[in-house]
Parts: structure tokens; sequence; C-alpha cells
């Protein structure tokens, strides 16, 4: 005999649902110590002053929040996170989809473009980092010396404090496009073409076709290209400790380098757990936001 119980509208097997909870417990223990408990051992350490050389731990109440909050450094790693954020999406998302509409047509060395375009997302950051070091280096970087032959104006890139951070996200940008190509290559694909045929018929143009049929569809593909670049920026920490180190003047620092500075750098690990915090609300807000939206857009389409 099946029992059966209804939960939010939906009927369900009480033994399905048993052996389903059996099988799912090796997952809850590996969250549970991967995830609950240090995201609770770090709200914890936010309130304290602990010192990471000594380990030595006394409670401080929000002295930390106060802290970051009226520190003129935290605020510039935070206004560089947004920028950057903002910046590399817009530039990736942008560059990404033009370049997959362009490879899912039949082009001459379609397959080897794709290659080409996915190979800096398998290459290390540090060793991709060390590599733009040097396109970027003013006196014997080829960029450079490219610009002098054409006498068109050089530039210090990661060395000048104007010119660093848009500098970090032109290499950001050079490496994330080929995960998007490869998504929304996925997501066109995935288009049926009857309905591309059904609009040739009634006379749309390739412009029509893109703007009224495919970008409409690929919504959930750019919502989902979104959301992971949301995290990645807000996350991104190698680039600029390899390149720049946040410098100069503190103008490529971003949050996680301000995090990993205080905890580790300046041994405040309190004041590193309370910008970690700050950092996983901000990014836990966004995703949400991102989330209801998208939601929300299928219910409509629905």
């Amino acid at each position: 005999m099946k029992y059966r119980y209804t939960l939010r509208k939906r009927r369900y097997e009480t033994n399905a649902t048993i052996v389903a909870a059996i099988l799912l417990i090796p997952t809850f223990i590996a969250l549970a110590f991967l995830f609950i408990y240090p995201a609770i051992r770090i709200f914890y350490l936010s309130f304290t002053t602990t010192n990471t050389i000594t380990n030595i731990s006394t409670f401080a109440g929000i002295d930390n929040y106060r802290f970051i909050f009226s520190n003129e450094i935290f605020r510039k790693a935070f206004s560089n996170t947004i920028i950057f954020t903002i910046v590399k999406i817009v530039l990736e998302v942008t560059i990404s989809l033009a370049l997959a509409v362009l490879l899912d047509e039949h082009i001459p060395f379609r397959k080897y473009l794709r290659i080409c375009y996915f190979a800096p997302v398998i290459v290390p950051v540090v060793g991709s980092s060390i590599i733009f070091m040097w396109l970027y280096d003013p006196q014997l970087g080829p960029i450079n010396q490219l610009l002098s032959m054409l006498h068109l104006p050089t530039s210090n890139f990661i060395y000048s404090e104007d010119s660093a951070l848009m500098s970090i996200i032109v290499f950001a940008v050079w490496r994330g496009i080929g995960y998007d190509i490869i998504i929304f290559i996925s997501g066109l694909q995935g288009i049926s073409d009857t309905l591309v045929e059904a609009a040739r018929v009634d006379g749309a143009n390739s412009r029509d076709i893109f703007f009224k049929i495919r970008l409409p569809l690929l919504r959930p593909v750019i919502t989902f290209v979104v959301m992971m670049g949301l995290i990645g920026c807000f996350q991104a920490f190698t680039e600029v400790d390899i390149m720049t180190g946040g410098g100069p003047n503190n103008s490529t620092l971003l949050m996680v380098n301000y995090i990993y500075g205080q905890a580790f750098g300046n041994a405040k690990l309190g004041r590193g757990a309370a910008a970690s915090v700050v950092l996983f609300t901000v990014i836990f807000i966004l995703t949400l936001i991102q989330k209801i939206r998208s939601d929300s857009q299928e219910n409509y389409n629905g």
C-alpha cells in the first residue's frame, strides 16, 4: 500500500520521500561542513577581534562593521568592485553574444574559432596574468610598441592609476567571453529552426529575426550568464593580486583583495570576516533580485 501526502498542492509518496532523504544524507553532511559551519563561523568571527597570527580572540560587538564602513580603503574597494562588475558584465555579455551569433552561422573555420575563443578559459589565471603583465609593460610590451609604430598615444596600463582598473577589466573580459560564447551557442541551437524559417517566409530579415525571435528566447540564458557573472565578479581576486596587488594607490583593489589584506596581511581576521559578511550579503541580494526577475518573466511568458 502506497502512502501519500500533500505539500504545497503537490502529492508525494511517503516511501519515495524517505528513500530520497536517505540518499541525500551525504550531501547534507557535506553541505553542513563545507558551507553552513564555515558561514556561521565567519559570522561569529565578524564580531570578534581575532588575530590571525596569535589566534587570540575577544568579543568586539559591531566595532568591525563600524571600522569597515568608515574605512576609506573599504569604500574604495567596494566602488572598484561595483565598477568592475558593471563594466565587465556589459562588455562580456555584449561581445560574447555577438560572437556566438556569428559562430552559430556556417562560416569558415567555425570549429577552430570556437576552440580559440574558449582557450583562455582553461589557461591558468596566474599564467595568463603574467602574460598580460608583459603585454601591458610600458617599455617592452608589444601593445605600446605597436601603438608607437602607428603613431598613436601609448599608455601605462596597469601602472597608471587612471587606466589600471580598465586594463584589469579588459583582461577579465578576454578570459571570460569563451565560457559565455559556449553557453550562448547552446541557447541559440536550442531555438527551433521552424520559428526562424516561418519568420523568413513572412519577410523578416536577419536583424528582425535576432531582435524579435532569438533575443527574447535567449532571456533565460542571458539571465544565467549575468547571474554567474555577478557572482564571479564579486569573487575576483587572483588577477588583481598577481598583476597589481590592488595598486597603484588602491585603484584596482577589489573586495576579496581587501578581505585577504585585512585577514592575513594585517592579521585582523575579525575585520576580514566582517567584510566577507558584507560581500556575501551583496551577492545574495543581487542573486535574489535576478532570480525574482527571472521567475516573473517566466510566469509572464507562461
